[in-house]
């Protein structure tokens, strides 16, 4: 019996995953993908079933995970925003050719406008890199029937689909119909004659690259169902897709006059290239409202041009969400008078850090450290995270922010240009995420670099999930090659202030590498007690006398 839930966009692909049958769910957190997971998560809690759901170290590792899941025959699902795709690229492309045994659905939720991001690039782009499928839904019911689809379209052609949602669908709530839930049951780990599809030694890439070129028209038929043309009366038309589709039905309900317009509705890709021809013969004019590269906008233009608008020609800014009332605008319909909300005259509150976050006191220790030794005007780089925002007024302590894991690899490439001493500050999940290669070059290198971990013992900015480094990054340092002499571990807290501005010194002071651990846990994660079991477990090994934490003299 179909039941009702009340989920976001992002929750109902989690959620008919779970009633699709998946045996695992893996991720890693990143803004506005995290809660695709963690309701599958909570899910799988509830009513395992043999069932399990994973955070990963980072988004590779995560993919990795979910193609192990496939190759011994369940359906999987795996989750991350757009710019974490970038770090699974490797696997994702190669698992093109590989195929996969049990279904395997990607969830990609990208982030026009960038509200947490560091750009606003288009997944799209990179499923037509991969040669892979991609669907894209506009309502939160969509989100779970799409999804659904896609773990049979992935059987179906055995490659990996993706489901690619961008903010506003992952972070909208609706009302959701679900289908009977399957068991979590599976086909069976891949038969020995395929053995060598999972191989991509050259031989084998080349053979299984031109069995994936063969697979798109085969694709295209597969998804055929999902595109379509509604014929109209005028001769100017729109293409929609996404958000873009979404929006037009909204604003189709204020004007119905927007019915007579002929219509190219996309909601998955590889499209058929006989589609467009098909559509551009009905109309003179074309608007494309789409989310958020010009990605349908270019194929109609080289289709025909002069008559296509959109990101490209300017009718639409060529950044940033699509809103009704840019699609009002470029329509040329009436819109309310007054300003867009965006453009009033309002105060801006800019975020901060939390009142009493133990990052504020380890930056405040190495500003002053800085200022003692006559350095006050070095460069620190800094990571992804919510330390990151200390690059802010009156902060102004990071001068630098790139990507996941850049901070200390950066610091040291700028050592050894010779800005020394060169300072990276990195979270410890980013740390564990993508820093431990480049502090291994940092070891190697010998060149005279401060690396501050401020390890909150969380996934501080998405959610306070438990880091995977918990209470280890001393361990994984060491590990690295950093002697223990040059690695220390503080307690940043105002009372501890004197002896961490010392400690700060002394590692800037040295002409090798250094690292400093800032161990206090988020505030937020106090507050609702994320760690306190996890707690309660470590303080009994430890009064037993076993498996310490504790590894520096």
């Amino acid at each position: 019996m179909a039941q009702g839930t009340l989920a976001l966009g992002v929750e109902a692909v989690g959620c008919a995953a779970f009633d699709a049958g998946i045996k695992g769910a893996f991720g890693y957190p990143g803004t506005p993908s995290t809660e695709g997971f963690e309701f599958v998560e909570a899910m799988i809690h509830e009513a395992p079933e043999g069932r399990v759901a994973q955070w990963a170290a980072n988004e590779k590792v995560a993919y990795d995970l979910a193609l192990g899941v496939s190759y011994a025959g369940h359906r999987t699902l795996v989750t991350m925003k757009h710019v974490g795709l970038n770090v699974a690229m490797d696997a994702y492309a190669n698992s093109a050719l590989t195929g996969v045994r049990g279904g395997l659905v990607l969830l990609v939720a990208d982030d026009p406008g960038m509200h947490s991001s560091q750009n606003e690039q288009d997944s799209r782009r990179l499923a037509k890199f991969a040669w892979l499928p991609v669907l894209e839904p506009s309502t939160v019911q969509e989100c779970y029937d799409f999804t659904w689809r896609a773990f049979e379209l992935s059987e179906s052609l055995q490659v990996p689909v993706m489901v690619r949602l961008v903010t506003r669908l992952a972070h909208c709530r609706a009302h959701l119909v679900r289908r009977e839930v399957l068991a979590p049951t599976g086909l069976g780990v891949a038969p020995k004659e395929t053995i060598q599809d999972w191989v991509l030694i050259p031989s084998n890439a080349r053979r299984r690259y031109v069995d994936l070129l063969a697979k798109q028209p085969r694709m295209v038929a597969e998804l055929s169902s999902m595109n379509r043309i509604i014929s109209g009366t005028s001769r100017r038309g729109v293409a929609v897709a996404g958000m873009g589709r979404a929006y037009f039905e909204q604003l189709a309900l204020e004007h119905p006059e927007l019915l007579e317009l002929p219509r190219l509705e996309v909601c998955a890709y590889p499209m058929d290239p006989g589609l467009e021809p098909v559509f551009l013969s009905l109309v003179d004019e074309v608007f494309v409202f789409e989310e958020d590269y010009p990605v349908l906008e270019e194929r109609l233009t080289f289709q025909r041009a002069g008559t296509i608008h959109g990101r490209m020609d300017g009718a639409l800014p060529r950044t940033g969400e699509l809103t009704p009332r840019l699609l009002k605008e470029a329509l040329g319909l009436s819109t309310a008078d007054g300003k867009a909300a965006s453009t009033l005259d309002l105060p801006i509150r800019a975020p901060r850090f939390c009142d009493g976050c133990g990052h504020v006191d380890a930056y405040e220790a190495m500003q002053e450290a800085l200022q003692n030794i006559g350095k006050a005007d070095a460069r620190v780089f800094g990571d992804i995270g919510c330390y990151t925002l200390a690059a802010q007024e009156p902060m102004s302590a990071i001068h630098a922010v790139v990507e996941m894991g850049a901070s200390i690899s950066m610091a040291v490439g700028a050592a050894m240009a010779g800005q020394t001493p060169s300072i990276a500050v990195i979270g410890d999940s980013t740390f564990g995420h993508s820093g431990l290669p480049a502090l291994l070059t940092a070891a190697d290198s010998g060149v005279n670099v401060t690396v501050m971990i401020l390890d909150n013992r969380v996934v501080g900015m998405t959610g306070q999930q438990p880091s995977q480094a918990l209470d280890q990054v001393e361990r994984m340092v060491l590990g690295m090659g950093i002697p223990a002499s040059q690695v220390q571990v503080l307690t940043p807290l105002p009372k501890q202030h004197e002896a961490n501005v010392k400690a700060m010194e002394s590692a800037l002071r040295h002409p090798g590498p250094s690292v400093v651990v800032f161990r206090r846990e988020c505030i937020q994660s106090l507050r609702r007690g994320v760690l306190k079991e996890y707690d309660r477990d470590e303080k009994a090994r430890q009064e037993q006398g076993c498996c310490s934490t504790e590894v520096l003299p």
